[in-house]
């Protein structure tokens, strides 16, 4: 079956799912099952996943406008102008929905409990004093007023920025009559500001920087009257782009990169719902952006600003409840030994409900073990204070042979990257920057130790990155293995990738961009036939997106042979399911909760065999075919049980943050009847111990 032979009802477009996703996460802004400063912080998720929205999506569409496409280029059958026009009415409906139940509801309950964002219209005298007090001291001394006129042109904005268009009436001091001028908020400056107890009369009193300059805008133009003051940010194309024809030095080339992207082609403009019409339409000429480009906030502009504020109070009681993740079985501290573990028994890791120490540890014991010879190891997301890095960089300096795969079009840990590159070439590592076109997004690690039988491979693998923060708050699986097949596999991969020739043929691992696609589709098409066959046939996944057209036709097909398919999709899915006559077989849910789903888990039932693999892909074009990337079974049975239960059964029980997706591609959410059962809180229970409140 091709994609071309259906309509264009089959698939649902890319960026519109990703909305869909957006509106998911902002539920949880609304579940007053959720403690109420988590409440905020997911509000302030979907501002920041917007900005990448705009910044990477929308910025992909208005390229494609400006080049002149005017026909569907995807399966959905959305042009890019129609594209746009939907994208701006969804994304209006989620900021007025935002800001909804940050004005009528977080708010409200906020100051009930004695946290106040104070309005500059309601500061009592002592307040107001303490804020001019302030504003003298630390924001006017860095602010730089600019007066548009022939010799002040409109100043170059940076990406996200926060900035303030001021309307003025009179003559300045040579007798300039100009009418507009512009102050844009130093970055280097607090956006969200605590009083002092006794000054605010509470608990947890904070101002924002912006109402701070708007109470004192005037002292800027003195002599001059202000007749309005409007916040505004301007949101550009972030996307990097490096031609490998006109490169020799990746490194440099994208080092210089990013000192463009503050300032990519416009592409949103957001203002205060205040702003007046005639400076809304100054400012949207200034980028070149048109009224379908804007959006109007009713409060601040740019809510990621509240984003500190939950860190900033000691309220455990309205957030989360804290937890120590368990250490796995066969890591509990019965053996000091992490090598003699992991050659006992494959050992699998369940974060973040298992700790990510045993990764770290075992990076640790390479560099500090006179029996380690190398480490071998790819970098996609690390962060910029890696106690991984550290450990590299001292194996390193130690003599061992360190080779890093460093991923430097990591989108948005670029800058990260390129320092870890270069601090571990300082030391002596091989530092390689992957095959050039294809992101390097495979989690490999391995070390070669010489023992008394010789020498063996210890690898880790992994479906997420070696970032030991977000391990704390994303779902992922990890393979700690010392199994000689897989290590012959892993080691094939980094000759592949840091050296020269022909693709190997793995023994267990699929690999993109070579196998992975095919495998995937094999398997469910084995499915199909054993279904055609009339035998019990069935393909569970869990990932993060499933877009990729072939694998969606794939999976048509087999639900129109028999095969029961369940899908848990976190973000986007371009299949429709419980269409009849083409997905009645197929049902799809996106769980969200405390954590970030992240697991890329597949299993094909297989007659009763059930192949089990995790993975770093997801079901996209990227990812299968234009990414390094890879899938690796679970051979152990008793591993293999513990991921059917904790990576699928337990999640297709959850009745409390599923949402089940619907045959026109919208989503219901899933309400308990009678027990509820959340699956990040089973698996809390399960793996952590006590009790835990999500």
């Amino acid at each position: 079956m091709n994609p071309d032979d259906l309509p264009h009802v089959t698939f649902i477009n890319r960026e519109l799912a990703l909305l869909q996703f957006q509106q998911r996460v902002l539920a949880q802004a609304a579940d007053h099952n959720v403690p109420l400063l988590e409440r905020l912080r997911f509000l302030c998720i979907v501002s920041s996943n917007l900005d990448e929205f705009f910044e990477i999506r929308v910025g992909g569409i208005k390229e494609k406008i400006r080049q002149g496409l005017r026909t569907p280029d995807t399966e959905d059958g959305l042009t890019p102008h129609e594209l746009l026009d939907r994208v701006s009415v969804v994304v209006n409906d989620i900021i007025d929905e935002q800001y909804r139940l940050l004005n009528e509801e977080i708010l409200p309950s906020l100051e009930a409990e004695g946290i106040c964002l104070l309005k500059r219209e309601a500061l009592t005298e002592a307040q107001q004093t303490w804020v001019a007090d302030y504003f003298e001291r630390e924001v006017a001394p860095v602010l730089t007023p600019i007066g548009l006129d022939p010799a002040h042109p409109f100043p170059r904005v940076l990406n996200k920025s926060l900035n303030f268009a001021v309307e003025l009436d009179g003559l300045d001091a040579f007798g300039r009559d100009t009418n507009t001028a512009i102050v844009q908020a130093p970055r280097a400056l607090p956006r969200i500001i605590q009083m002092p107890k006794h000054i605010s009369g509470m608990e947890y009193g904070f101002i924002f920087l912006s109402s701070i300059l708007h109470a004192h805008v005037d002292k800027l133009f003195p002599g001059m009257a202000v007749l309005g003051c409007y916040q505004f940010r301007l949101t550009r194309n972030s996307d990097l782009f490096v031609d490998e024809e006109e490169i020799t030095n990746l490194r440099a080339a994208l080092k210089g990169e990013l000192q463009q992207r503050h300032f990519g082609d416009s592409v949103r403009l957001e203002v205060a719902d205040n702003c007046s019409p005639g400076m809304e339409a100054f400012l949207l000429t200034q980028f070149g952006l048109s009224e379908n480009d804007l959006y109007r906030t009713p409060g601040i502009v740019n809510l990621v600003r509240l984003m500190q504020l939950p860190d900033s109070v000691d309220r455990p009681d309205l957030t989360f409840v804290p937890f120590k993740p368990a250490m796995p079985a066969g890591l509990d501290g019965s053996s000091s030994d992490i090598f003699a573990a992991i050659r006992k028994q494959d050992i699998l890791l369940h974060h973040p409900f298992e700790s990510f120490t045993p990764v770290i540890e075992l990076i640790k014991a390479a560099a500090d073990d006179p029996g380690v010879l190398a480490i071998k190891m790819t970098v996609y997301r690390t962060g910029t204070d890696s106690v991984l890095m550290e450990h590299l960089i001292r194996a390193a300096q130690k003599g061992k042979e360190v080779t890093v795969v460093v991923e430097l079009m990591a989108r948005f840990d670029e800058e990260a990257n390129i320092g870890w590159a270069a601090q571990l070439e300082e030391v002596g590592a091989h530092v390689v920057y992957g095959v050039f076109g294809y992101k390097t997004h495979a989690k490999l690690l391995m070390l070669i130790r010489r023992e008394a039988d010789g020498l063996r491979r210890y690898i880790h693998l992994g479906t997420g990155n070696y970032h030991p923060r977000t391990t704390r708050f994303y779902t992922d699986f990890g393979l700690l293995t010392a199994n000689p097949d897989i290590g012959e596999d892993v080691a094939a991969l980094f000759k592949q990738i840091t050296g020269l020739g022909k693709a190997s043929t793995l023994t267990h691992l699929w690999q993109a961009p070579f196998a992975l696609h095919a495998n995937v589709i094999a398997h469910i098409q084995a499915e199909t036939e054993i279904a055609r066959a009339g035998r019990k046939a069935r393909v569970t996944a869990k990932m993060n997106a499933l877009l990729e057209p072939k694998t969606i036709m794939a999976l048509y097909e087999a639900s129109q042979a028999g095969v029961e398919v369940d899908l848990i999709i976190r973000g986007p899915c371009a299949l429709r399911p419980g269409v009849p006559g083409l997905s009645e077989n197929i049902r799809v849910r996106s769980i969200i909760g405390r954590f970030l789903e992240h697991h890329r888990i597949f299993c094909f039932h297989a007659d009763g065999e059930d192949k089990l693999y995790l993975s770093s892909a997801d079901w996209m074009d990227r990812n299968f075919f234009r990414r390094i990337e890879t899938a690796f079974p679970i051979l152990d049975p008793r591993l293999k049980r513990r991921v059917m239960k904790e990576g699928f059964r337990v999640y297709l029980n959850d009745n409390c943050n599923a949402w089940e997706m619907q045959p026109d591609g919208g989503y219901r959410r899933k309400t308990p009847r009678g027990e509820r059962h959340p699956a990040q809180l089973a698996l809390l229970d399960m793996l952590v111990g006590p009790r835990q409140s999500l």
